[in-house]
């Protein structure tokens, strides 16, 4: 892939059965979702057919590795897959990605015991949701920083069974479609078997504990709680509420990172949705270019030429086609690089950071500048220009905030002894 940009077949299959997807099956959900008042939970569970229907097409099994019994490919092919469908329709999409965000713990460290969660998901039938539990409702961004508490979400080992108490918040597709909790729920939560000694790193109490529908079911009502839909700017038709876990019990079987493991598993699977938040902000400036492009041929502000022959406009849609053109370049190069190198893990996921980073907050600079440019009319919420940025917005805070967490982790990179710039791109040389 590097130096060489030409899609292989692999890769144009996907983009056309994702230009396929979005068209034909998200973009008719926008328009069924958006009969529902904004911010109505009814417009999460109004696109439950859509889902249904992207599971049968294979959807969900194609986010599951190989490995594991999945038909998943290259992290470019997901890139790829996840900057089409957010151009068309990102809300819609939001849901689908985040079952595979949900399931990527399981891709990175399950063994053959673990078999029987991946099954809903691997069937092609209905409509299965997974979910990564891993935010909390006062924020995590500090929680596992040496002298901390660590997650207030806690599992206590009482005989062969794990109880999990606590709430969290922001985890995408954790209630499920009836608000009962979903089909599996990657918990992530402090092991308080014993407690948190002083000078104890937090890190060695976080553990991975999968919840199923049928755990929660098994322990009745009010072991799961959502206590609050969260109203959102954008992704109207995403359900990442604030929910409440009380004394549910699960086997000792359903542990999947013990104390100690969960936190690398945790950030491992961070890591890898940063490349695919900085195709989500691809996709969004793609759109964000398209449509102000297409405003500029059509109108005139009532003058001579079309808005397109003004250098004033010219000048910032040049400006967002060129920001659009380097973020997908980073966001392909992050994306190879994760599974290909050159580097060792550290300078792979520095590019990973980067692509969250950089994307993310260039899709908001689009969204902006052609409201800019487009002028008054883009405040018409019969054009796309608003939904656009109150989408983008959400980017630069979600999957683990620029501020409080990727550029953190970047810092943390350059400060290592080992600390290599240019070995993702060039390699290791003594």
């Amino acid at each position: 892939m590097p130096i060489d940009f030409h899609l292989s077949a692999s890769q144009k299959g996907t983009y056309q059965a994702a230009r396929s997807l979005a068209r034909n099956l998200l973009m008719p959900a926008r328009q069924t979702y958006l009969q529902h008042p904004p911010n109505s939970p009814l417009r999460f569970q109004s696109t439950q057919p859509t889902y249904a229907a992207a599971v049968s097409a294979g959807i969900l099994k194609g986010q599951i590795s190989p490995a594991h019994g999945g038909t998943g490919g290259t992290l470019i092919e997901s890139a790829i897959l996840v900057e089409e469908c957010y151009s068309v329709e990102p809300s819609a999409a939001l849901t689908i990605f985040a079952t595979g965000l949900g399931l990527t713990p399981i891709n990175l460290a399950a063994g053959p015991q673990h078999a029987e969660f991946l099954a809903p998901f691997l069937s092609g039938e209905g409509s299965p949701l997974a979910s990564l539990v891993f935010s909390e409702p006062g924020g995590v961004a500090n929680a596992l920083e040496k002298g901390a508490p660590g997650f207030q979400t806690t599992a206590r080992l009482e005989g062969d069974e794990w109880v999990i108490n606590g709430e969290k918040m922001w985890a995408t597709n954790c209630a499920g479609w009836d608000f009962k909790g979903c089909d599996l729920a990657c918990v992530v939560c402090r092991d308080a078997t014993t407690p948190l000694e002083e000078g104890q790193d937090p890190e060695n109490k976080v553990m991975i504990i999968l919840v199923t529908r049928a755990d929660l079911d098994r322990n009745g009502e009010g072991s799961f709680e959502v206590l609050r839909h969260v109203a959102t700017p954008g992704h109207t038709s995403v359900s990442g509420p604030h929910v409440r876990y009380t004394n549910v019990r699960v086997p000792t079987k359903n542990v999947l990172c013990p104390a100690g493991q969960g936190a690398k598993v945790a950030f491992g699977a961070f890591d890898g949705s940063a490349v695919l938040v900085g195709a989500m902000g691809v996709g969004l400036m793609r759109a964000a270019f398209d449509a102000a492009l297409k405003f500029a041929k059509e109108d005139n502000r009532g003058g001579a030429v079309p808005l397109l022959e003004r250098q004033a406009f010219a000048d910032l849609l040049s400006g967002v086609k060129i920001q659009t053109e380097a973020a997908r370049a980073l966001t392909w190069k992050a994306a190879h690089a994760m599974e290909n190198g050159p580097g060792d893990y550290d300078a792979r996921r520095e590019l990973a950071l980067a692509a969250k980073v950089f994307c993310s907050e260039a899709a908001v600079k689009a969204c902006t500048d052609v409201i800019n440019a487009v002028g008054i009319s883009a405040y018409d919420l019969q054009r796309p220009f608003s939904d656009l940025l109150n989408t983008a917005v959400v980017l630069p805070i979600f999957d683990g905030g620029n501020v409080g967490i990727r550029r953190r982790h970047l810092q943390q990179l350059m400060l290592k002894p080992t600390y290599d710039a240019w070995s993702s791109t060039y390699g290791s040389f003594p």
